[in-house]
């Protein structure tokens, strides 16, 4: 590959790094060049033939942005259904075009249809759809800026075709594609790394607690402190005076992190309960029964405040609950479905606390807990290690789209 300088660049219309094979300025273009728009629809839903034991591919804005081949989607059509859409090509390249993930893209990898909300390039044979991918891709930010200010952002399908690009010969754009293609190949086989590790880490969750389980009978009033748990205040119990970290999202997977908190303003000598490492959190009120009370152990080193979306149970009885295990234990199938029971309401569940803290709940030994821990942690270190090289490759793709494309 060849560099320009950022002068030569200005003098002319070319990317600052190419392969040097290739010379001669880009032209411009508009999305429409790249081939035929079509903007997808939606088989009506009241007829379930549509849909009932769907195999044709159609794709939501769900079903793109995280990786670029499409192979499959949350909703498929049936016979019926996909001949009520308009049909795409294998190799055409769908952008969403209207809500809050505009611009997320993929490419199809067989005939597949989408819904209304995405405009796809069935790309002619004067360009490379592997290209076109990236070229949108890279340009999008631009984009954005230039969509008017509104509460759903969209792009007609007109203005769509209208979008500005730049574009080199036919062969010079099979070789950015192929080159690009191969990162991306690379970025999509360490996404399936960190998918299988993280199946790895639940079901050994699962079928170790299924093992070990119950060794010890215990309930979380005898797990805490005297006063059983901590309950939180709401934002409108704030004062004036000093800023305090309090929760705003305190259920996840593991260990609760520092995006996860807001900070207020409380009263100075307001008491207020605080959480501490080890400590044990559960929300209190959700949309749906499986997220209600899915909790997590603070692993962190700062004392913060609870708010009133949870309450939270200190662990000082260490002889019968290792605090760091119980971070995997709020998260397996069998704690779950321990908790179920204690899910209420009609729109929402609500957690009820007094009779949550008298249930009682089956632990292993204390020295299971430990091993338990060691194993699982070990496996999760190796996630975020494999996530932050999924972090390198993205974040040198997007370095090749600013440098490659104008």
């Amino acid at each position: 590959m060849t560099t320009t300088t950022n002068n030569e660049h200005k003098k002319l219309n070319v990317p600052n790094l190419r392969f040097k094979e290739f010379q001669g300025e880009w032209e411009k273009c508009k999305l429409g060049d790249y081939g035929k728009v079509v903007t997808g629809n939606t088989p009506p839903t009241k007829d379930i033939e549509n849909y009932e034991n769907g195999t044709y591919l159609w794709a939501s804005p769900a079903d793109l942005g995280t990786i670029k081949s499409i192979t499959t989607t949350k909703t498929k059509l049936s016979s019926k259904g996909f001949s009520k859409t308009r049909s795409l090509p294998k190799g055409s390249v769908l952008v969403t075009c209207i809500g809050s993930t505009i611009g997320k893209t993929g490419m199809a990898t067989k005939e597949m249809s989408t819904n209304q909300q995405i405009n796809s390039i069935i790309v002619n044979d004067n360009n490379d759809n592997e290209f076109v991918y990236y070229a949108i891709q890279s340009a999008f930010p631009r984009y954005l800026s230039s969509i008017a200010v509104q509460a759903v952002p969209i792009i007609s399908k007109s203005a769509f075709e209208l979008l500005p690009n730049k574009r080199p010969c036919l062969q010079e754009q099979k070789e950015i594609g192929r080159f690009l293609s191969l990162l991306d190949e690379r970025i999509a086989t360490q996404n399936k790394i960190i998918d299988k590790l993280q199946s790895l880490i639940k079901g050994l969750n699962d079928s170790l607690y299924a093992r070990y389980g119950n060794e010890v009978s215990t309930s979380f009033a005898s797990l805490g402190t005297s006063y059983s748990g901590l309950s939180g205040k709401s934002a409108q119990d704030f004062g004036s005076g000093k800023p305090f970290i309090t929760y705003l999202n305190v259920y996840s997977n593991n260990v609760i992190n520092e995006k996860e908190f807001q900070y207020v303003t409380i009263k100075e000598g307001e008491r207020q309960n605080v959480v501490e490492y080890g400590d044990v959190l559960f929300t209190l009120s959700s949309e749906t029964p499986e997220e209600v009370g899915i909790g997590s152990v603070y692993l962190g080193k700062d004392k913060v405040y609870l708010n009133s979306f949870c309450f939270g149970i200190h662990i000082t009885n260490t002889d019968v609950a290792f605090p760091p295990y119980l971070s995997y234990l709020v998260s397996s199938t069998s704690f779950r479905k321990f908790i179920y029971p204690y899910a209420q309401g009609s729109t929402r569940f609500n957690l009820c606390k007094a009779d949550f803290e008298k249930a009682s709940i089956k632990l292993p030994s204390l020295e299971n807990q430990k091993r338990i821990y060691s194993m699982l942690k070990y496996i999760a270190n190796k996630i975020e290690t494999e996530k932050n090289l999924l972090g390198l490759y993205n974040s040198q793709k997007q370095y090749l789209l600013r440098q490659m494309f104008i």
